[in-house]
């Protein structure tokens, strides 16, 4: 059954599959799924959401017959944010027969990316690693779909250029970052654009774990940026929110990359909180029409894979627009090719995703041979007391420039 059929199936029982059909279903090969994650350490403040978002479409995709009859099996193990723990999951994984991987961490993600290169095995990248594997020439078997860092940047650029008046040439945008390669990621892209732009591009490294800050924002106090791009997490985002107060600096003008979310938002204070920006790769609240029927499905008659209050956080709509891409690339993979699904057919099942968008849960993406990212699209969202906001619609901005920068970087990729 197609994985839109699943999404666009609110409410209809006939969508379900037969206890029949199922019990047959089960007795096949299973489309396995590697969710090597960090459970214990840094990044537990998205990391159960997104595992949980991605049970829960395992178990409602399953229960409706699984993906062309195979029903899927999740295996989610923890690496703790360590490197080295990232690529030993990723060898145990791939000696019990999974090709499938996704680290959610940029530095794991960019460890192991040598050996899943190397071993012809799927790495799912999306909303982290590094910027150039769009390039599907160069990354082969890495799919970052949605926008990488690099786009989100240039995204947060050009909508700081049409608050300014459509022209940055007197502008001054500051960079705030955690100084690691999460928080480094974009600066290449920045830098590239205040070339190109004429604006001044001040740069605020704050060292792990991002609780010192005072020092930059006595700089961004004396530099005066029209507009602050922000790539902090979770607690950071509350600590640069007294800084601001602190510094008597704009919250309207602090822009953020897509992870902040609201436990961040409750943190700050939603009345604090108020004007601040962040942009975002995926529609955010439960009126989503997959996030709805996970609610009325599971969570309404206590049957879900974890906490109803995670369901409740964007993070849990990112973690459903992540493995909706990855099943819906097996279901045309198994579509095309049919069974087994291997990795060069789970390949062929991404490169052949068009104009998809989970049912409005994330902006349309395509992928193909050469673009691996779909599309790079993200939009602007603003807090306004109680909810967030749309400013501006679904787009990607400064494509060629972005696509220089890809192509002069992944040109000097190469697997040992």
């Amino acid at each position: 059954m197609k994985l839109n059929q699943h999404i666009k199936a609110v409410g209809l029982t006939a969508a379900l599959a037969t206890s029949a059909t199922w019990a047959s279903a089960q007795d096949k090969e299973r489309i396995r799924f590697g969710l090597c994650f960090d459970v214990s350490k840094s990044y537990t403040f998205v990391s159960p959401q997104v595992a949980q978002a991605a049970q829960d479409l395992a178990m409602y995709t399953n229960e409706n017959g699984g993906i062309e009859g195979h029903p899927v099996e999740l295996i989610l193990r923890d690496h703790g944010n360590e490197p080295q723990r990232g690529v030993e999951c990723y060898e145990q994984l791939k000696r019990e027969g999974v090709f499938n991987f996704y680290f959610l961490s940029t530095p794991v993600s960019n460890a192991a990316l040598p050996r899943v290169m190397k071993d012809g095995n799927i790495l799912m990248q999306s909303f982290v690693g590094r910027g150039d594997a769009v390039d599907g020439e160069v990354f082969e078997w890495v799919f970052p779909v949605g926008p990488t860092y690099w786009q989100q940047a240039a995204n947060a650029v050009s909508f700081i250029k049409d608050q300014l008046g459509g022209d940055l040439s007197s502008g001054k945008i500051g960079f705030i970052y955690l100084d690691y390669p999460f928080g480094q990621e974009p600066i290449e892209i920045l830098k590239t654009l205040s070339e190109k732009e004429g604006f001044a591009l001040e740069l605020y490294p704050v060292p792990l774990p991002g609780s010192d800050q005072s020092g930059a924002w006595s700089k961004i106090r004396r530099d005066k940026p029209d507009y602050v791009i922000s790539w902090l997490l979770a607690g950071g985002h509350v600590l640069a929110s007294k800084e601001m107060r602190r510094n008597r600096f704009p919250i309207d003008r602090y822009l953020t990359s897509n992870w902040m979310n609201e436990v961040d938002i409750r943190n700050i204070g939603t009345e604090e909180a108020k004007g601040i920006l962040r942009g975002t790769n995926v529609a955010g609240g439960q009126d989503v029409p997959i996030v709805k029927k996970m609610l009325d499905t599971y969570y309404a008659n206590g049957k879900g894979s974890g906490p109803e209050s995670l369901v409740r956080d964007v993070y849990y709509n990112t973690g459903m627009a992540i493995y909706s891409v990855a099943f819906e690339a097996a279901r045309i993979a198994i579509e095309k090719d049919g069974w087994p699904l291997t990795p060069e057919s789970m390949k062929a099942g991404f490169e052949s995703i068009s104009e998809f968008d989970a049912n409005g849960l994330m902006a349309p993406v395509t992928v193909t041979a050469e673009d691996h990212g779909g599309g790079g699209k993200t939009r602007i969202e603003q807090w306004n007391g109680e909810a967030w906001v749309p400013l501006t619609d679904w787009s990607a901005d400064y494509l060629d420039v972005v696509g220089e920068v890809i192509k002069e970087s992944s040109g000097k990729f190469t697997v040992d």
